[in-house]
């Protein structure tokens, strides 16, 4: 008799591009270098420090809502470049936007 091999399947579904929520585009990011990020998306936190502009919904202004994508990303702040998709705080941050619209 044939056995069909099991395949143990991930806790979490892997996050690539085309599975990526954009979680991270909520979180406040802090302008710490110049990548070049352009003027219309920068603004100014409580203790006049840069960030990047959020708008009324919470998310990032250079989030293209449709694709949800970064219409920036070659210009893409510092901080944005060092979050890695996949990387356990991209994990953390998916599991919070899940289980806020329970």
């Amino acid at each position: 008799m044939n056995t069909i091999p099991v395949t143990q399947l991930a806790d979490t579904p892997a996050v690539t591009c085309s599975t990526c929520a954009a979680c991270c585009c909520q979180l406040e990011v802090m302008l710490i270098t110049d990548t070049g990020v352009p003027k219309r998306f920068i603004d100014y936190d409580d203790w006049d420090s840069e960030v990047m502009l959020r708008l009324d919904d919470g998310w990032c202004a250079a989030l293209d809502r449709n694709t949800m994508m970064c219409t920036i990303y070659e210009n893409r702040p510092l901080i944005c470049r060092e979050f890695e998709m996949g990387a356990d705080e991209c994990i953390t941050e998916r599991q919070g936007m899940a289980t806020m619209y329970r």
